[in-house]
């Protein structure tokens, strides 16, 4: 029986060269709050560091660090698997790369960072905790490439497939091993012309009212614009400290 997380999007990173300044953007843009953890052996880089939770109503969904020397700002989604080290151990057999090896989230489970064979990077996750996957924050995560989805990849590491084509400019659906859907396919590319990539889609209720706010704190559009706000992914943007995200309907 699968797992009721199993090949669902369990948590979201951002790798900020400014933790103070993306918090006030994300606050302002997405009516996020948040909560400091401490670390006594913190994941990235090791020895006691503070780790902000982003929260809506109460749900945690995403967490903020500083960029570790090897990664680029951005956003990363990690997907729930049965076994991170058995899952990794098959990814360049698939044609992707390892970018981090698996290793501990002392408190939280196992993680590791791999790049699908498009350059696209995204996180596996094993949660040792009870919490059932976040909802609040976040929607479908987009896929956008100009060169196709590497459905091959997925459907062997994570039980993803790709389902009917939507109408017009709204791309694929892609759903997990339940038949949720956990992610969209869109044709394209960011302007600063980077190939594959994942972006968050983050719930707003109001995405022309947050698109402004996030233009009037410096961010800067990054891709393609769907028509309406009724059809999800709404505007892709990048932030002031140039990671790139999704807005779309809650």
């Amino acid at each position: 029986m699968i797992n009721d997380k199993t090949g669902r999007i369990v948590w979201h990173d951002l790798f900020t060269g400014g933790r103070q300044g993306a918090m006030a953007f994300y606050e302002r843009v997405a009516g996020w709050t948040y909560q400091i953890e401490h670390a006594t052996d913190f994941a990235w880089g090791g020895g006691e560091k503070d780790f902000v939770l982003a929260l809506l109503d109460e749900e945690a969904g995403a967490g903020f660090a500083e960029t570790p020397p090897e990664l680029s700002n951005g956003w990363i989604a990690y997907v729930e698997v049965r076994d991170v080290d058995a899952t990794v151990a098959r990814v360049e057999g698939l044609g992707g790369t390892i970018v981090r090896h698996p290793f501990e989230v002392p408190g939280v489970g196992r993680n590791a960072l791999v790049r699908d064979p498009l350059g696209a990077l995204i996180g596996i996750s094993l949660s040792r905790h009870s919490f059932p996957a976040p909802q609040k924050q976040f929607g479908p995560e987009v896929y956008l490439s100009d060169t196709g989805f590497p459905e091959a990849f997925y459907k062997s590491l994570l039980g993803w497939t790709t389902g009917s084509p939507r109408s017009g400019p709204q791309g694929d659906d892609i759903a997990g091993p339940s038949g949720d859907i956990v992610a969209i396919h869109l044709s394209g590319k960011l302007q600063n012309g980077d190939g594959s990539v994942w972006l968050p889609s983050l719930k707003v209720a109001e995405p022309k009212a947050a698109i402004h706010a996030a233009e009037a704190l410096g961010a800067k559009p990054c891709g393609p614009v769907s028509p309406g706000p009724a059809k999800p992914p709404y505007a892709l943007l990048y932030d002031p400290d140039g990671a790139s995200f999704c807005l779309r309907n809650a």
